[in-house]
This record gives C-alpha cells, structure tokens and sequence, in this order.
C-alpha cells in the first residue's frame, strides 16, 4: 500500500510535468519562435512562413509540424498549399511573456537592440492614449507597413495600410503637414525602421512606434478589423 501512495501522486507528477514540458521543446528553436510570432499576425502559407524565417520550405514544415504536435497551431488545406494560424490567443501572450522574460534576464538582447536600433529620437515620444486620441481626430497619420494580409487581421484603430514593398510608390498619397507615425510587428520588427528611414529622407515628419498589434492587444487596448475577427 505505502508502494501505490507514493508511486500514484508520482506518476500524476511525471505525466502532468511531462505535458507541460512539450511546449518548452516545441518552442525550444529560435526559428520556432519566429514564426509563432510572424502567425500572430495571421494566417501564413508554409511558402509565406519559409520565406519570413529564411528557411526553404522542407525545413519551415518539420518546424510547423512540430508546433502542431504541440497543439500550439492548427492547418488547414487549400489546393496544394497548407496555411497555418496559432491555436489560439493564449499562443500570443505565451509568445509575449517569453520575449519579456528574456528581456529581463539578458542584458545582450539590449545590447543588440541599441546596435540596430539606435534612434531613440525617432521614437514616439507620447503614450498609447494619447496617439490613440491624436489618431482618432486626424492630427497625426498612423501608418501600418505590413502586408496587407496582416492589416486585414487586426490593426491598431485608424491606421491607413501600407506595406513596405508599397510604400515609395505610394509616398504622393500621404499628407506633408501631419506626422506621420509608423509601426509594424512589434519592437524588434524592421519594417518600420525601414519606412520610417525612407519617409524621412524625402522630407516627412515621421516618428516610429515600437508597439505592434500584440503590445496594443496585450495593452488591453481596441484594436480595428477589416472584417469581424473569428471566434
């Protein structure tokens, strides 16, 4: 009997400690953990997944393929191509407290973002209300560059799409007398660095907002849809 007691609550232990342990394996690669951040943008095909991680799409499957063991994505099928979203939200703030707790833990990741991200005047200076506010009354443009797939499934409120690869040919379209503040996926996306490098050398007033539309959501702000977002 005394056997049975103490090898029950073990076994309990090892099985529950186990499960849990498959999502610190499953997101154990850094490749991984770039696309679960590319998916919280929206749904990727395998091709569109290879192509943001720099993987060719052999490799961007045994990836995806071992997030969906873990249950942390769903695929779906159409034609010849495989599309892949996260499981659910849960894979975002789960993404979000993992970067936050490195952050805290490794100096080097600021070391790296000062290196390639030195502009600290180009920053926006004011906070998440107050843009909100200035965006809502038209006093400065908000300007998302990424694609416009990733626009369609959730933006910040108010913001004019653009993507990158769109944005010197449509650089006419925007007004010279507002600021202009762009953002993209988050604090260590490059995209708007990017544009907001290009809009300035052609002479617009241009800040950059480090947030994406998980900050936002993490936040606990609103966030705008092209259409209702799925349940």
């Amino acid at each position: 009997m005394k056997t049975n007691a103490i090898s029950g609550p073990r076994r309990l232990k090892d099985t529950l400690y186990e499960h849990f342990a498959r999502i610190g394996k499953a997101t154990s690669s850094p490749k991984r953990l770039e696309i679960l951040d590319v998916l919280c943008q929206g749904e990727k095909s395998v091709e569109e997944l290879a192509l943001h991680a720099q993987l060719d799409v052999k490799n961007a499957s045994a990836h995806l393929r071992v997030l969906f063991a873990s249950r942390l994505v769903t695929a779906r099928r159409e034609g010849k191509r495989i599309f892949y979203s996260i499981a659910d939200e849960s894979v975002c703030e789960y993404w979000l407290a993992t970067r936050a707790m490195a952050e805290r833990r490794f100096a080097e990741i600021e070391r790296v973002v000062k290196c390639y991200f030195d502009d600290r005047e180009t920053m926006v200076a004011y906070d998440r209300d107050v843009l909100l506010g200035k965006a809502r009354r038209g006093e400065i443009v908000v300007l998302d560059v990424r694609p416009k797939s990733e626009y369609e499934h959730a933006h910040l409120p108010h913001a004019r799409s653009i993507p990158m690869d769109e944005l010197e040919r449509c650089m006419a379209s925007l007004p010279r007398n507002k600021q202009i503040v762009a953002y993209c996926r988050g604090p260590y996306c490059v995209l708007s660095l990017q544009a907001s490098t290009l809009l300035r050398e052609h002479g617009f007033d241009v800040l950059r907002l480090p947030d994406g539309v998980l900050e936002w959501r993490n936040a606990g702000l609103p966030l705008a849809y092209t259409s209702p977002p799925k349940e």
